[in-house]
């Protein structure tokens, strides 16, 4: 499995779970954590038995951002993993979903903070779970920078164009409550709760079949530009191939039978 000192990896069923695993500086994105994120979407979409990915933060929290001393010039953590970036220099776009969409749906579990880059990363995740205590907020205006990570691109396209221009200027703090009624995130639960409630939609996920399931995500992001008429175009290209599966005619006699399905992506 994929993983680094920053970056943990573990599967529980048919979901690959990845935890930003720097606590000790509210998970802040070094080195170590790019590279792992990077080989963890990567891993995850080549391994056909992955059919979902959460993506969480130990210590209570998601992910403070980038490492602003890192930024200021005074070193980052994980030298050794310099190769990696001037081997792929795309490597820490792909990390934080900018330059990659993972085939498989990424649920997001989010508990305390989830600012700057931590909610620059949220905004490539599919399904977005939130602790009532979590905070989010792109902050990077307020420090006198740019938030690079696709924001200016991705949020006004995710939550109603005079919300995103509110949190995208004024780099101040929203509460879950606040995020889940702009739309940023779609379930608050209790604090403590949020990978719970993850692994359960991820379980739901699971249970159904995984080409159609990738087909439907893959639908949804190539289309949302298009006309009308070209996205339906294009979702008739994309989803008549699901319906000649060995998966879907499990689906239809599995429910004639009145059994759980039993799907090997064929």
């Amino acid at each position: 499995m994929a993983g680094t000192e920053h970056l943990t990896v573990r599967r529980e069923g048919a979901t690959l779970i990845l935890t930003l695993n720097r606590p000790e500086a509210k998970n802040a994105l070094s080195l170590p954590m790019l590279v792992g994120l990077h080989d963890g979407w990567m891993e995850a979409d080549a391994d056909d038995t992955v059919r979902s990915i959460v993506l969480t933060g130990a210590g209570g929290t998601f992910c403070a951002g980038m490492d602003l001393k890192a930024l200021a010039g005074k070193g980052m953590e994980g030298e050794r993993y310099r190769e990696r970036l001037r081997a792929d220099p795309d490597l820490h776009w792909k990390a934080m979903l900018r330059h990659h969409r993972p085939r498989k749906p990424v649920i997001a579990a989010v508990e305390g903070h989830c600012v700057a880059g931590g909610t620059e990363i949220l905004q490539g995740t599919d399904i977005r779970v939130a602790a009532a205590g979590a905070t989010f907020g792109l902050f990077e205006v307020a420090r006198g920078l740019f938030p690079i990570g696709g924001s200016t691109v991705r949020l006004p396209r995710q939550i109603p164009r005079a919300h995103a221009l509110e949190m995208l200027l004024t780099g101040r703090p929203y509460s879950a409550a606040e995020a889940a009624r702009i739309g940023l995130v779609g379930h608050v639960v209790p604090d403590g709760t949020a990978l719970t409630k993850a692994l359960e939609i991820a379980d739901r996920i699971n249970a159904c079949g995984p080409l159609a399931v990738e087909a439907v995500k893959a639908s949804v992001y190539e289309t949302v530009e298009m006309t009308e008429t070209d996205g339906l175009a294009a979702e008739l290209k994309r989803g008549w191939p699901v319906f000649d599966t060995a998966d879907a005619k499990e689906g239809a006699r599995a429910f004639a039978e009145k059994r759980p399905p039993v799907y090997r992506r064929e």
